[in-house]
């Protein structure tokens, strides 16, 4: 390697993968999973020698396995069972269900294949490595970090001055942060929001569990689409139709009341709703949004909780979808007497400087040896290989969505 081991514990996961992973643990286990990266950047271009040190980065944090101290941190939070941390402390990555190759049109290509447990777990430190060996090695590094240290300050003192509005926040930053040390140069800094006395928004926490750890607040975060995708589509027998639905009694069946943010737009949210009666809303404590316009979505979450006779103050709507802080102010303050709101803010927090981001996502693309497809509210965020499966997908949406009653349990 040319560069310093970019992955440093294997705790440096999004949360949301160990709350999968208990699921994907005690119900799954069998499943199987192919993962494919893609760039979205049409003007980017991965050297061979960046291809090169990100292969040898990944092997090196396939050499990476759990401290006792870091087992105890996942063992205390409170929806995390012993049996899943007991299989954690034997678990590690294997650099043998990795490809990577130059044989794509940015120059990267990248694909796992494997067990879902252990495929699920490569997905956020791969891309985390992907963005910091292409930021340290097409730029000016120094540079990239001087700018990124002057937008964070101006971002705190808005936040801490109140020209900005966020109410309660996370950092989702970790697999397109710009680099190790910027994001925990962020979450250092949000997390001494609460020392001020003027400040009427709220850091409660970060995707990076190592660094929640390390700085002392909450880890965030319960599922993301692969979930309902694999649950909902992996298994040959069920109609993908109704891929909430399966998701949803799994995710319940793991947790009951705790944990519970719900994703709803890996199928579209108007079909999501057809799931999400009077049992699960309910039951959730809330909802993720991720693509789509974030008024006229939260508009629709909060007018279904009426219909189904709950108080969406009750209920929380989490934003995650490419959000700035102007943006979050302007959806804050738009719900902020209909329902709770809580912001997830990704790039912006950890890779905002004078460069533009990378747009990348490793999808899951296989489960199980058939298709699986994300269709997302907006086009340009789903991602499958088959074509055929797409349009099955979306004709057997559109039949249910035609004949079935609105909203079922």
């Amino acid at each position: 390697m040319k560069l310093k081991p970019i992955i440093m514990s294997a705790l440096e996961q999004d949360m949301y993968k160990y709350s999968m992973g208990q699921g994907i643990f005690h119900q799954f286990p069998g499943y199987m999973t192919t993962w494919t990266f893609k760039c979205r950047n049409k003007d980017v271009k991965f050297t061979p020698e960046m291809v090169d040190e990100i292969r040898e980065q990944i092997k090196a944090f396939c050499n990476l396995t759990y401290t006792d101290e870091e087992l105890e941190y996942l063992n205390r939070i409170k929806w995390i069972k012993g049996s899943y941390v007991n299989f954690l402390r034997v678990w590690r990555p294997r650099f043998e269900d990795f490809t990577i190759t130059t044989d794509a049109e940015c120059g990267l290509a990248i694909e796992t294949k494997g067990t879902w447990l252990n495929t699920s777990m490569y997905e956020i430190p791969t891309l985390a490595i992907v963005n910091e060996v292409y930021f340290r090695m097409a730029y000016d590094y120094d540079r990239l970090l001087e700018s990124f240290k002057e937008r964070l300050d101006e971002k705190f003192e808005k936040v801490k001055t109140n020209r900005i509005y966020l109410g309660t926040f996370s950092e989702f930053g970790l697999r397109r942060r710009l680099s190790a040390e910027a994001q925990e140069l962020a979450i250092e800094k949000f997390s001494h929001l609460g020392d001020t006395l003027h400040s009427a928004s709220k850091f409660v926490g970060t995707s990076n569990v190592y660094l929640a750890k390390k700085f002392g607040v909450t880890p965030v975060g319960t599922m993301a689409h692969e979930w309902i995708m694999c649950v909902g589509q992996g298994h040959h027998r069920h109609n993908p139709a109704y891929s909430n639905y399966y998701a949803l009694r799994a995710w319940t069946d793991e947790y009951g009341i705790r944990n519970g943010i719900a994703l709803t737009d890996t199928i579209t949210t108007d079909c999501f709703l057809r799931d999400f009666g009077e049992y699960n809303a309910s039951v959730f404590s809330g909802v993720r949004h991720d693509s789509g316009d974030p008024i006229e979505w939260g508009e629709k979450m909060v007018e279904h909780y009426k219909k189904l006779g709950i108080d969406p103050m009750t209920k929380t709507l989490l934003f995650s979808d490419s959000l700035d802080f102007e943006k979050a102010d302007a959806i804050f303050r738009h719900f902020r007497d209909k329902t709770k709101v809580a912001f997830g803010i990704g790039t912006y927090i950890a890779n905002d400087t004078c460069v533009n981001p990378l747009n990348i996502v490793m999808k899951t693309v296989f489960c199980n040896g058939q298709d699986v497809a994300k269709l997302s509210d907006v086009e340009g965020k789903g991602m499958c290989r088959n074509q055929e499966y797409v349009d099955y997908l979306k004709r057997a949406i559109s039949w249910r969505m035609d004949h079935e009653k609105p909203v079922t349990d």
